[in-house]
């Protein structure tokens, strides 16, 4: 049994939630920002851990709603140990420059994916500095990477989390001597709703995935980078990504 806190953005379903079930069944106590109402599997999740699990209505996009949620948690505990930035959105991933580009969709979501957590991060900073080894985990995705991008499309969701990275340089920079450890993480391809239905193809599951990115935020220090940047990894491979 730990007595250690986590702080996860998007637990509705998905990834989110299989982050908030391993890190409950490793003894955290966790303080979930749920979207929507509560789903059936979340319910059953609070059910089996009444006494460790707080549902807070969260949405990142929203500035107000972010500061409600971090008053509600503050007014529970005095420190966050570990805060992962998880919620985000797809967006269209199929537009080329020979189509009709949706610029204000694309606008929604930069909103989510790049500011939804530094929202997040400037909200929670003080209770993160609070604990004795802070970690602040961004769920970004290769597609955020300059170095290997192949793709010809996706401009809102691969230029969201290229900007979420360099979001996180900066948090990294401002607090790395007071002890904050940050890593951006690449999930693999996760079975998600991000499609807008489950996506079976897809190599991972919600569980599996969360099994490889709380074993990457266990050995966070094994992964320092030698130019003074965050650590980008992989975390179904536990290698390095280009930036």
């Amino acid at each position: 049994m730990t007595n250690q806190t986590a702080w996860v953005t998007g637990v509705d379903r998905g990834l989110g939630l299989g982050l908030a079930r391993a890190l409950l069944q490793r003894g955290w106590r966790v303080f979930a920002g749920r979207y929507a109402l509560p789903t059936a599997e979340l319910e059953q999740l609070q059910a089996e851990y009444k006494d460790s699990l707080r549902l807070i209505p969260l949405d990142i996009g929203d500035d107000a709603s972010v500061k409600a949620a971090a008053a509600e948690v503050q007014a529970q505990t005095d420190r966050i140990d570990l805060v992962i930035n998880n919620a985000g959105i797809l967006g269209d991933i199929d537009a080329t420059l020979h189509d009709e580009l949706n610029f204000q969709e694309m606008q929604q979501v930069y909103n989510v994916n790049t500011l939804g957590p530094l929202r997040v991060a400037q909200a929670f900073i003080g209770l993160l500095l609070g604990s004795d080894r802070p970690v602040l985990a961004n769920i970004s995705s290769e597609a955020g990477s300059i170095g290997q991008c192949y793709r010809q499309n996706w401009y809102g969701y691969c230029m969201s989390k290229t900007a979420l990275n360099m979001q996180s340089a900066l948090i990294y920079n401002q607090f790395k001597d007071q002890g904050l450890r940050l890593l951006l993480l690449h999930p693999g391809w996760v079975q998600s709703y991000m499609h807008g239905e489950l996506n079976t193809k897809a190599k991972l599951t919600p569980d599996q995935a969360a099994a490889n990115i709380l074993g990457i935020i266990e050995r966070c220090d094994q992964f320092k980078r030698a130019d003074g940047r965050p650590a980008y990894i992989d975390s179904e491979t536990g290698e390095p990504l280009p930036w």
